[in-house]
C-alpha cells in the first residue's frame, strides 16, 4: 500500500543500488548464437504497448533505477533478441519492478517486466534470463491473442484476489464486487495460459537460453525455486493451496520441472554467470518497501503515512499497491482509503455504495455507528449481506486522520462472526515519528561461506522471526541437507 493513497499519481521507485559499471553481454561470457528468423514489432504493438506500459507500473509499485535495474535490462534485451521478434535491442523495454510480489510477464510491443521479489529468488544470470525468456516467449508464439479469442476478458485471479476468493465470497453481488475491488492495484489483470501454452512457452525459453550461450538447465532449476518457494509460502500462511503468485498465473511449476530439465538435457553447456548475477542483486530490497508500509507477520506499520494496526490472530496480511489484505479460515478483510471531504458518515457509505454491483440494488449498511480509537474519531456499519450461498456480514470501519484523510477497513464473515475483526479496528493507531524512523526495510546480502558454517547456522541470521531456516533454503535453491563450502557465495535476508 504506497502512497498512491494519498497522492494518487505518485509513483515510487528507489532502487537500493550496488556499485559498479553495467555488465555488457561481452563481458559476462554470453555468446551470441544462431538467433531465430527476425520477424518485426508492429507499429500498433508499439503503440498498445507505450500506453499500457506506464499503467502496469503504476500497479506494481514503479520501476526500479539504478545498476541494478540497468543489469536486468541487459539481461532481459539479450534473451528477448533470441526470440525472433526484432534484433534490435532498443525495441525492448526490460524493467526491474519495485513490488515484493513473485512475478514477471510481457505485453506486445516489446515490454517485458520482472519484480525484484522474484529476481531475489534466481540464483544465477542463467535463471533470470530463463524466466524473461518464458514471458517473451508467451508473446512470440502469440498466446495472449489466442486466449483473447477464446475468452475476451478473463482475467486471472491476481495476489491479493485470489487469497480473498472462497465460499465466504460466494458468487453473489456483494462476493463479486468485493473481490474485484480486492484485485484493483493489487496484480495486473492478465490471461491464465493454457498448460499447452506453458509448456511451448517453457521450451520457447529453453531454446533461447541456449541461442544466448546459457546454460539450458536454469529453466528447470529456476521453476522448481518457484516451486518451493510457493510451498512455503502457502505453509507459511495456514494454507494447503498454493499461494497465486507468478506460477499461479503460469500454472504448477513443480509437474513442468522434470520436462524443462529433460529437455535442457543434463550435461552442462553453455554459463549461469552465477557469481557475477549475486553481486548484483546484493544490497536489492527484499520484501516491502517502507515507502509502501511493511508487513511483518500480524502487523502492518506505514512509516511514511504514520499509521500501524495488527490483523487478528490466526490471519496474515499481503500489501498490495493500493490495499493490503487480510486473510483468514474465518474471515476476509482490506485496509484502503477513500475520497474524503471531512463527513465519516459519508465516507462509510461511499465505501458500501463502491460494493454495489452495477444494475444490483444499493447495499443499506444501516445506522451509522461513532467512537473514537486510540484517539481517532471514527465511523462504522456492519450489514449482513446474501450471498446466494450462505449468509456473510461486510462490515466497514473508517478512521478520520486529517480533515482530507481517511482510511478504513472492509471485512467479510459469515453471518455472526463479525467480531474476529473488532481486535483489529481497535489497534490503529497514529505512529511517532521515532517508530516510524525504526522501520527499516530487509535487504538482499551477499555472504561467502567461511569454515564451519551450515545451512542451519546461516538460516538463523535471517531477517525473519518465523521458519528463518527454511526461507534460507527456498533462497539459495538449497535442502536441509546440502553441504556448503568454503568460498561458496549465499544469499541472506538482513535489515
Amino acid at each position: 500500500m504506497n502512497q498512491m493513497f494519498r497522492h494518487r499519481v505518485r509513483f515510487l521507485a528507489g532502487a537500493a543500488l550496488v556499485a559498479g559499471l553495467v555488465v555488457l553481454p561481452g563481458e559476462v561470457g554470453v555468446a551470441q548464437t544462431g538467433a531465430a528468423p527476425v520477424q518485426s514489432i508492429s507499429e500498433k504493438d508499439k503503440a498498445e504497448g507505450a500506453k499500457a506500459h506506464p499503467q502496469l507500473l503504476a500497479e506494481f509499485g514503479g520501476a526500479e533505477t539504478g545498476t541494478q535495474a540497468a543489469y536486468v535490462e541487459t539481461v532481459g534485451k539479450t534473451i528477448a533478441v533470441q526470440s525472433g521478434l526484432s534484433n534490435a535491442r532498443n525495441d525492448f523495454t526490460v524493467t526491474l519492478l519495485n513490488s515484493p510480489v513473485n512475478n514477471a510477464f510481457a505485453i506486445p510491443g516489446g515490454y517485458v517486466y520482472v519484480t525484484r521479489q522474484l529476481v531475489a529468488l534466481m540464483n544465477s544470470e542463467a535463471e533470470l534470463a530463463a524466466v524473461l525468456g518464458h514471458e517473451v516467449g508467451h508473446v512470440a508464439a502469440q498466446h495472449g491473442r489466442k486466449r483473447q479469442s477464446a475468452a475476451t476478458r478473463n482475467a486471472v485471479v491476481g495476489v491479493l484476489g485470489a487469497v480473498l476468493s472462497g465460499v465466504l465470497l460466494g458468487n453473489s453481488q456483494v462476493g463479486q464486487v468485493v473481490q474485484r475491488g480486492f484485485l484493483q492495484g493489487s496484480q495486473l489483470l492478465t490471461l491464465r495460459y493454457s498448460r499447452s501454452q506453458e509448456t511451448e512457452s517453457d521450451n520457447l525459453g529453453v531454446e533461447y537460453l541456449r541461442r544466448a550461450g546459457y546454460d539450458p538447465r536454469a529453466m528447470g532449476t529456476v521453476l522448481q525455486s518457484l516451486a518451493n518457494q510457493n510451498a512455503l509460502d502457502a505453509r507459511l500462511m495456514g494454507s494447503s493451496t498454493k499461494v497465486p503468485e507468478w506460477a499461479s498465473t503460469h500454472p504448477d511449476p513443480a509437474s513442468r520441472v522434470r520436462a524443462a530439465l529433460a529437455r535442457a538435457g543434463t550435461s552442462p553447456s553453455g554459463v549461469t554467470n552465477r557469481d557475477i548475477f549475486l553481486g548484483r542483486i546484493s544490497g536489492m530490497t527484499y520484501g516491502d518497501d517502507p515507502k509502501q508500509g511493511i508487513v511483518d507477520g500480524r502487523r502492518f506499520t506505514h512509516p511514511d503515512l504514520r499509521l500501524a494496526y495488527e490483523a487478528p490472530a490466526g490471519f496474515y496480511m499481503m500489501n498490495g499497491t493500493r490495499a493490503v489484505a487480510i486473510n483468514g479460515q474465518s474471515g476476509r478483510g482490506q485496509f484502503s482509503t477513500g475520497p474524503f471531504s471531512g463527513d465519516l458518515d459519508s465516507y462509510v457509505r461511499a465505501v458500501f455504495d463502491g460494493l454495489t454491483e452495477q444494475g444490483q440494488s444499493r447495499i443499506d449498511p444501516g445506522p451509522i455507528g461513532r467512537t473514537t480509537i486510540n484517539g481517532l474519531p471514527a465511523a462504522y456499519a456492519t450489514t449482513r449481506v446474501n450471498t446466494g450461498s450462505s449468509t456473510v456480514d461486510v462490515t466497514v470501519f473508517a478512521y478520520e486522520f486529517a480533515r482530507d484523510q481517511a482510511y478504513h477497513f472492509v471485512t467479510i464473515a459469515a453471518a455472526g462472526g463479525a467480531a474476529v475483526f473488532d481486535p483489529m479496528y481497535r489497534s490503529l493507531r497514529r505512529i511517532s515519528d521515532s517508530e516510524a524512523a525504526a522501520i527499516k526495510p530487509r535487504k538482499l546480502t551477499l555472504v561467502t561461506v567461511k569454515a564451519g558454517d551450515t545451512v542451519q547456522s546461516l538460516g538463523q541470521r535471517m531477517a525473519f522471526s518465523d521458519a528463518p531456516l527454511d526461507r534460507f533454503l527456498v533462497l539459495n535453491g538449497l535442502t536441509a541437507s546440502s553441504r556448503l563450502v568454503p568460498g561458496q557465495k549465499v544469499k541472506l535476508v538482513t535489515y
